[in-house]
């Protein structure tokens, strides 16, 4: 299975995403991807316990966190 067809078809039947990791500083990838996928209508839930809120978004310190599936 071609893997880019894959990620393709997650991203279509997924439009939530948690970001483990994410980081409050613009230059670090993880800001950068999760601002542009928030650009282009996706829901991301940031994951870091260091932060409570980033991009404007309720930060959980876990997955298991999360209230939601």
């Amino acid at each position: 299975m071609d893997d880019i067809n894959t990620l393709r078809r997650i991203l279509r039947a997924s439009r939530v995403l948690a970001v483990v990791g994410l980081s409050t500083q613009w230059h670090r990838p993880s800001n950068f991807a999760a601002k542009y996928m928030i650009e282009h209508g996706y829901r991301v839930i940031p994951v870091n316990p260091r932060y409570k809120e980033i991009l404007g978004q309720k930060c959980y310190a876990s997955l298991r966190d999360i209230p939601e599936k």
